[in-house]
């Protein structure tokens, strides 16, 4: 998967298409990430001793094909690429600009 936490992307499939957000989580396993503060869903909770129950607004993960990393150059979403440098080590570039993603 070339999405990483604290990534910016944009949504581009789903009911907040076309919005932009940041990485919050990734779920490994099952190919899917959290943006922050989209795709909202609301849970009801029982009430226990540690809080009073209720209707609770959660972010739902969304799978990873949906989303698009934004290059903070040209901001164009895109899907990096792995560059080797000469000493071997990998870094992740725009297809575009190839602007070094941090």
């Amino acid at each position: 998967m070339n999405i990483r936490k604290n990534d910016k992307v944009i949504i581009i499939a789903g009911k907040d298409k076309g919005k932009t957000g940041e990485i919050a989580k990734v779920i490994l396993g099952k190919n899917k990430v959290i943006v922050a503060g989209h795709n909202m869903i609301s849970k009801h909770v029982k009430p226990n001793k540690d809080n009073k129950g209720g209707i609770q607004k959660l972010e739902a993960a969304l799978d990873a094909s949906n989303v698009a990393v934004v290059c903070q150059k040209c901001k164009k979403h895109m899907t990096p690429k792995i560059k080797i440098e000469s000493n071997g080590a990998k870094s992740r570039v725009c297809r575009k600009c190839e602007a070094v993603i941090s």
